[in-house]
């Protein structure tokens, strides 16, 4: 039976465990996760409820207003949008007074899902086994971090 060997380098700040990057990767995979039941219910992929949620905030937004919000490109989003706009979810549209930007706006089944998406903050809660002030402060750490790396 082979064994493993003894790492032949201790250092602390390159230990897996010690990385953050990591703790945030792996956290990350976990969560989504538990998400993927609860999304693939309503028939969602996690970016497309990323979309919806920024829709059902602020309905008739651009689409790179859109991108922005969730730090996504266009050439992520654009394929993205075309599909949900396929399912009906929403509609995309030239805006008015520039032909240059594109406007996404929901449509009625969009706007329907936002009700059965309503149960998916309590499942978190079970599922982290956080309390509402927990979960708040690790999203406000968290965004926190990111405005301080954005590049």
């Amino acid at each position: 039976m082979p064994t493993s060997k003894p790492p032949t380098h201790n250092h602390p700040a390159l230990l897996l465990d010690n990385q953050l990057c990591f703790a945030l990767y792996s956290t990350s995979l976990a969560m989504t996760k538990v998400y993927r039941p609860l999304l693939a219910e309503l028939g969602l992929t996690y970016p497309q409820y990323l979309v919806l949620l920024v829709l059902w905030e602020t309905d008739d937004i651009s689409v790179s207003a859109l991108g922005e919000r969730l730090y996504l490109d266009s050439g992520t989003l654009t394929p993205l949008l075309k599909r949900m706009e396929l399912a009906g979810w929403l509609r995309r549209a030239r805006a008015a007074d520039d032909e240059r930007r594109v406007q996404v706006t929901l449509t009625g089944a969009g706007q329907a899902l936002h009700e059965q998406a309503s149960k998916i903050p309590q499942c978190l809660m079970q599922a982290t086994q956080c309390a509402v002030p927990e979960l708040v402060a690790l999203t406000q750490q968290l965004q926190s971090l990111r405005q301080r790396i954005k590049v």
